[in-house]
């Protein structure tokens, strides 16, 4: 059996063996070190046989993947200190999270914030009993046994058992698991663990099933690390999107719409700045901007395959008594736009790029602010091509993604995402084909990448674009999507050199993923203190006397020639004291502050200060309008907090 190590070298090992065998083959510190395997991209428990050939990997303390597994452990921890405390407790799913872990359950009396303390408390004596966890792989039947008074998990066991998947346990002390793992050696291996909040949810989220709580908690290695997370914490609470784009009047949500946001005023400047700098993007990359409509027919769907495997995401409605419904992508929109000419190779490849308003249905619980929306504008890109010009088009798109990241200041990362394993169209064949491709424009380019089985979507696989803001979150926004579906099932065909007709591919690619997350996640990225060329106010001048004529007569002269610069000012003439117009313009964020005084009313001199900063600096009005235009025109990215 052969095993291929991360290096991309090759361990032959025999056949049957546990993946903690072959890890003390590789070395037996790694052995020692193991806390799981990742097998073909998946987590894998440490005593189970490998199924064969494989990718292979030790995961570790140091691993990325390490504190997802400990997390795990610390659900069932979580689990069976409830249990305790709770006896008639039934447990849904517990999985570990992003940032911590969850159980579903369902108590006689709903558990709450101020049941925490009495809970952790018992987590605590179950870890400091150091407690082995071990697994055991069970017949339906001894599984059915063992969780006999467990409504939920009975259900999940027939689930499991009509897919054919097998069925393990996981046990530590009196408490058993149903879970596929890996786990942690023992309970004590949990340094920290804090519980955070509950919400009310439905079971496998169905709101005719029953209703269950939610307990979140999060667990770490060293005590350190979750006072740090903690920290952080109270950090996003300042920096959260929703709070600031109240504070700045950027957008809204209203009752009569949840899910729909409102843009106000300065958030309409904010996302007119970047539209602009996506249209100048599209045209100097030889894109042509398309629009296509928000309502179109069921037959346009089924041919797309969205009716089959998106209707339940999709408002559907009727017109002139035909289903109809409101698009919740672009894609089939770009095909009609394709096919309403004839197409030459000559062309290829052509690039239609259009902001598309699109609607999809989210569940309420999930809605939050712009990051979780019901309608949303994609920055969309549909690129019809050869096969052999994908290569070539990817590596572009690439150069433009970094581009437009480094300009936001993001770090980000690629995931190839593959085949789903049930819900996808077309050939397998043709899935394999695509994934290699892909693979292979990155591998060529040396870009380094990870693999995310299944996440493809139903078309296509595709590389995404996911980086960490600053307060360590992993977002998603860019996507590259090889799609060699949606071509032939709308038969699209272009003239080849031999005057032949031959079938396109596609590249469905989004950079921003969409105008409401991007703005979200800069906005808390920046703290609101956005780079000024994209602050819905540039530039506040403060009078010291607002009765004083000779500053105000200055303050207006300065506003006209800066405004008539293309700098979006306003003079602050307000009556208040000076201190009081300095805070409210730090506190909007103001990239720049002026103040005019006697002494600049008499000398035409300019004394500005930048947000975040404490001294001022004082120059001429021809060096302060250079200063700030050549700030706003090069989309200098400082950030001020």
């Amino acid at each position: 059996m052969k095993l291929i190590l991360p290096d991309k070298s090759v361990k032959e090992v025999k056949d049957g063996i546990t993946a903690l065998e072959a890890a003390k083959t590789i070395a037996l510190s790694l052995g020692e070190k193991m806390i799981c395997a990742k097998v073909n991209g998946q987590l894998f428990d440490k005593n189970e046989i490998l199924p064969g050939d494989c990718a292979f990997e030790v995961v570790t303390k140091d691993s990325p993947d390490a504190l997802h597994v400990l997390r795990h452990s610390a659900a069932h921890v979580m689990a069976q200190a409830i249990k305790h405390l709770y006896p008639e407790a039934q447990f849904a799913y517990g999985p570990a999270t992003d940032e911590g872990f969850y159980y579903d359950v369902k108590v006689n009396t709903p558990i709450s914030d101020a049941d925490f303390p009495k809970i952790e408390n018992e987590m605590k004596k179950i870890i400091s009993q150091n407690l082995p966890i071990t697994r055991k792989d069970v017949t339906v039947e001894e599984a059915k046994a063992i969780f006999k008074d467990q409504k939920y998990k009975l259900i999940h066991i027939d689930e499991l058992a009509k897919r054919g998947d097998k069925l393990s346990i996981y046990t530590q002390g009196d408490y058993s698991d149903l879970c596929l793992g890996p786990h942690m050696k023992s309970t004590g291996a949990i340094k920290a663990i804090k519980l955070m909040s509950t919400s009310s949810c439905y079971f496998q989220a169905d709101k005719n099933n029953d209703s269950l709580t939610r307990v979140y908690g999060t667990a770490f290695f060293a005590q350190p690390d979750l006072d740090a997370y903690l920290k952080l914490l109270v950090e996003r609470k300042e920096s959260d999107h929703k709070k600031i784009g109240k504070e700045m009047g950027l957008f809204m949500i209203s009752d009569y719409g949840p899910g729909f946001p409102f843009w106000l005023p300065n958030g309409m400047i904010l996302r007119h700045e970047l539209e602009e700098f996506w249209w100048k993007l599209m045209m100097d990359n030889n894109y042509l901007v398309v629009k296509t409509p928000q309502i179109l027919s069921r037959e346009l769907w089924e041919t797309s395959g969205h009716w089959r495997e998106y209707k339940e995401n999709m408002y559907i409605t009727k017109i002139d008594g035909k289903p109809y419904a409101i698009k919740p992508m672009n894609c089939p929109g770009a095909m009609l736009v394709y096919a309403n000419d004839l197409h030459s190779y000559r062309e290829l490849p052509l690039r239609y790029a259009e902001l598309g308003l699109v609607h999809r249905h989210e569940a309420s619980g999930a809605l939050n602010g712009l990051f979780r929306v019901r309608c949303f504008t994609q920055d969309d890109a549909h690129i019809i091509l050869a096969f052999d010009q994908i290569g070539e088009e990817v590596r572009k798109l690439l150069k433009i993604f970094n581009q437009v990241y480094s300009l936001f200041n993001l770090q980000y990362h690629i995931e190839l995402s593959t085949r789903p394993l049930d819900k996808y169209v077309g050939k397998i064949s043709t899935w394999n084909k695509a994934e290699a491709e892909l693979k292979a424009c990155l591998e060529e380019n040396n870009i380094p990448y990870t693999i995310n089985p299944g996440d493809g979507a139903f078309y296509g696989p595709k590389l995404d674009f996911k980086f960490k803001d600053s307060l360590n979150r992993i977002w998603q926004c860019g996507t590259i999507q090889l799609d060699m579906q949606l071509p032939h099932r709308f038969h699209l065909t272009y003239t080849d050199k031999d005057g032949s007709k031959k079938e396109p591919v596609m590249l469905h690619r989004a950079i921003f993923g969409s105008i409401e997350r991007f703005v979200g996640i800069i906005t808390e990225n920046f703290k609101g203190a956005f780079p000024t060329w994209l602050a819905p106010e540039q530039l506040r001048i403060l009078p010291v006397a607002s009765d004083d004529s000779a500053q105000m007569d200055f303050a207006k002269s300065l506003n006209d020639l800066l405004h008539n610069a293309g700098v979006r000012t306003k003079v602050d003439d307000r009556n208040e004291k000076l201190s009081y117009k300095i805070h409210d313009s730090q506190t909007m964020k103001v990239p720049y502050t002026i103040v005019i005084g006697s002494k600049e009313a008499n000398d035409k001199t300019v004394t500005y200060r930048l947000h975040g900063e404490k001294d001022s600096k004082t120059v001429t009005e021809d060096e302060f309008v250079k200063i700030i235009t050549t700030d706003i025109s090069t989309k200098a990215c400082y950030r001020h907090y």
